[in-house]
């Protein structure tokens, strides 16, 4: 991928950055000049970061895990997210709990425990990658769909907030996107998704990459509490 925007000297936090969408954001972030900073459970495959053993869902980790970082990080996005699909009727309460800790709290205790940096430095930028089910709902998804819907209200009060001090807030809400998590599930789900789909494909992690930097960057430095789908049109 060729170099869009320039990050040189502004340090950036990816959580769950070690895989998948989260992988191709910092990886697009170091191409672009940026010190990258992934919070992952696991640290994958080796790449142009600095890895952190963080646990999003435990507030003292993120804590320990931020005290940890250099100056100059004002760049945040809350990638990080897990899933327990179930119906109603069937989904545990540790299901639930499990989503909303690390989909919604998680990206709560990274922006309360990086926005004094952000307010300090009179700049920042963050992105929360939520998603078009947590627009519409989806079967089997309610753990899921509620901790993304509540990602977007998140989203929206913390850009309220934090706008007065130069931090804007928005967020990405991806369709099924070609990670190797969708590539290895039977070919009729993808179709599904594609067929919903108005452009026939569907997005790479790549595409969601590229949504995520434009908003870190000093080009959407006016866009803020806004919700930018990249889903082929899978929601309209």
């Amino acid at each position: 991928m060729s170099v869009r925007w320039d990050f040189t000297g502004r340090g950036a936090v990816v959580t769950g950055g070690s895989r998948g969408i989260g992988r191709a954001i910092a990886e697009a972030l170091a191409e672009a000049g940026a010190e990258v900073h992934v919070f992952d459970r696991e640290p994958g495959q080796p790449g142009p970061w600095t890895f952190h053993a963080v646990d999003v869902a435990d507030a003292a980790s993120v804590a320990a895990a931020v005290a940890s970082l250099p100056p100059g990080v004002t760049l945040l996005v809350n990638n990080a997210g897990i899933t327990r699909d179930r119906s109603l009727a069937k989904m545990s309460d540790e299901e639930w709990r499990a989503v909303l800790e690390v989909n919604l709290t998680g990206a709560f205790h990274m922006i309360r425990a990086l926005a004094p940096r952000m307010r300090e430095a009179g700049h920042g930028r963050i992105v929360n990658i939520t998603s078009i089910n947590g627009l519409r709902g989806k079967f089997g998804q309610a753990n899921y769909s509620a901790a993304k819907a509540g990602l977007i209200g998140l989203t929206k009060t913390a850009a309220r907030e934090l706008g007065p001090r130069g931090i804007t807030v928005n967020a990405v809400a991806p369709g099924m996107v070609l990670t190797e998590m969708a590539l290895a599930l039977p070919e009729e789900f993808r179709e599904r998704a594609r067929a919903e789909s108005v452009l026939g494909e569907l997005a790479t992690p790549q595409d969601i990459a590229h949504a995520v930097l434009f908003l870190l960057s000093d080009a959407a430095r006016m866009i803020t509490g806004e919700v930018v789908r990249v889903d082929a049109g899978q929601y309209i």
